[in-house]
This record gives structure tokens, sequence and C-alpha cells, in this order.
């Protein structure tokens, strides 16, 4: 008799438990995760295809994910048409704040760069497989040529052209991997710059 009471008040106790507890609907919801970013090279200007979550803060209808477009402009609810390319996401939020002036008292915007595709670099001639690849980070000749499978039988490794635009004029530099791999002229493994192309003969 005294076990059936004991297990009876245990039991009590349990119901009692349940029912202190809120129903799932009533618990507090997760905290919203932030829009993962991309790694931001210290010189990035927006360009395009590259992907943009544009946030206006209490204003959710305003805010969007966008691409830039070829001509190098998005578009955002309200405002319509907005250059980004070559502007830095700080650049951007403010040309942003000042056009939604017209439709908010202090509009306050936050960029986050999602998905960079405009910095790219070329590789032709004899490499496994030659085409664009895209500048995450700091890339070097040897490294795009590594990235691209290497170099093929018949490739002249010591006559490697990278070719690049500087304020408007084509320069040419050269690599001579040979060189490079017995220890000299280390300086010519110059770090890669957006749209250089990596010619090999």
């Amino acid at each position: 008799m005294k076990l059936l009471a004991t297990a009876s008040f245990a039991l009590l106790l349990a119901s009692g438990a349940a029912a202190q507890q809120p129903p799932a609907a009533a618990r507090p919801a997760a905290p919203a995760t932030k829009p993962a970013e991309a790694p931001v090279p210290a010189d990035y200007t927006i360009g395009p295809d590259d992907v943009l979550s544009v946030v206006f803060w209490r204003d959710a209808e305003m805010s969007a994910e966008v691409v830039v477009r070829p001509d190098g402009k998005i578009s955002l609810p309200l405002l319509n048409d907005i250059q980004a390319s070559g502007l830095t996401p700080a650049d951007l939020k403010i040309q942003i704040e000042q056009q939604a002036k017209k439709f908010v008292e202090t509009p306050s915007v936050s960029i986050v760069v999602k998905q960079i595709h405009s910095r790219k670099v070329f590789i032709t001639g004899s490499v496994l497989h030659p085409g664009a690849y895209a500048l995450g980070g700091q890339t070097t000749v040897l490294q795009l040529i590594a990235m691209a499978g290497g170099l093929t039988e018949y490739a002249d490794s010591k006559k490697i052209v990278i070719s690049r635009n500087e304020g408007g004029r084509p320069v040419t530099l050269r690599f001579n991997y040979k060189d490079f791999i017995n220890g000299k002229n280390l300086q010519s493994n110059v770090v890669l710059k957006p749209g250089d192309t990596v010619v090999v003969p």
C-alpha cells in the first residue's frame, strides 16, 4: 500500500512539472542568424556578379539580397537602380542612405558582402585547366599555375608572361618557372591583381 502511494505521489509531481513547462509555441524563438559574410580583401571594390545583402535597420521591406548586374547597378525596393560597381561597401552604404532619405527620416543601412565573383584572374596556354579563377585572397603566379593543374609536357616554362592593366596602360611582367623552382628571381612570383592574365606558351 505504501509503495502504491509513493508511486502515485511521484506521478503527481511529474505531471505538475510537465504542466509548468510552456508549450513549444510559447517558448522564445532562437535569435536570427546574421547573414554569412565572404572574406573581403582590404582593397575590395564591388563588381559585377557579386552578391550583396542590403539591410535597412527596422525596415525589412526595403532590405534585399541583390546581385550586381553587368552594368554595375543593383535594384532595391523603392530606390530602384543604384550604381554599385567600383564602390567600396562603405561608399555604397553612404549612397543608399542618401537616396533613402526620400522615404525614411534617418535611414541606417548595413552592406554585407555574401559572395565575391567579380575578382577574377585568367590563365591561358599550356596548362591543364586554362580559364578564369576567382581571386579569393592573395594568389601568386605559381599558385595560379597550380590551381590550373600545372604546366603541360610541352610548356615553355621559361617564358611565362603576366599581362595586366595599370592606370589604363598595359603592363607585361615575366615569370621564369624553372628559375624560380631553382631558387632564382624569387621576386618574379608576383601577387596577382584582379583582371591579370597569365600566358603560358
